[in-house]
């Protein structure tokens, strides 16, 4: 899922944080800077259901323009792909390590 409450924000001629910040609060959610700093930013960890809605009331939009689905990003079953190495092809150097756990000195 891609978050857009910034682009919704702007589309409603919200264009700070703070602004937001203050509206939501009018409406019952007090949110931290740290977490309206999440929000804004476009990265959330978390939000609940319950302020989605508040979001939503007071930008009046529906869930859907807050949250873009990106289907593509699903691995879809069949079709894995091998996990990418840094060096993909160059030989991988193993090294040998004594039963008791330490390495072996150098060669």
């Amino acid at each position: 899922m891609k978050w857009n409450l910034r682009l919704a924000a702007a589309n409603r001629g919200i264009w700070k944080a703070s602004e937001l910040q203050r509206r939501l609060a009018e409406h019952g959610l007090v949110i931290s800077v740290g977490k309206m700093s999440g929000l804004w930013s476009g990265e959330p960890a978390s939000i609940k259901l319950d302020d989605l809605d508040v979001v939503c009331a007071v930008l009046g939009c529906e869930v859907g323009e807050l949250l873009i689905p990106e289907p593509e990003k699903v691995t879809r079953p069949g079709t894995e792909q091998a996990p990418k190495t840094a060096a993909a092809g160059a030989a991988t150097m193993v090294t040998p390590k004594r039963r008791d756990g330490r390495s072996l000195p150098p060669a």
